[in-house]
């Protein structure tokens, strides 16, 4: 039976520039994102970092995603953050939770989430 290891990351929260309305893209606002990766080999044997993922990685690549190229819309964000995630080495596979935290719609408190996961190869 193959062992399989998940690392979660919760809330990274960065300032982003993306929406439909203009003036998210003028005005920016905060987005959370939550990751899942699912890591292609077994835990580590020694506990050494150089035998799993640096996690601290992905973190940095969602921020740049985040604080990059404004989008219009959160699916085409978190479609980015899921390509960009696949090509470290080690990950087989995401889910990526991109959350805009206060999104302009008065009616709405907790936040608009868009979901995905992906696969290497997919």
């Amino acid at each position: 039976m193959k062992r399989a290891m998940t690392i979660r990351i919760e809330e990274i929260t960065c300032y982003g520039y993306h929406g439909v309305l203009p003036e998210e893209q003028v005005l920016g606002q905060e987005f959370r994102v939550s990751l899942e990766l699912a890591l292609d080999g077994a835990p580590p044997a020694e506990d050494q970092l150089s035998e799993t993922v640096d996690y601290r990685r992905a973190v940095e690549l969602v921020c740049k995603i985040i604080e990059g190229k404004p989008r219009r819309l959160l699916e085409t964000v978190a479609g980015e953050i899921a390509a960009a995630l696949l090509e470290i080495g080690g990950i087989g596979a995401v889910r990526v939770a991109v959350c805009k935290a206060h999104p302009p719609i008065p009616t709405v408190k907790g936040g608009v989430t868009v979901e995905l996961s992906r696969r290497k190869g997919n």
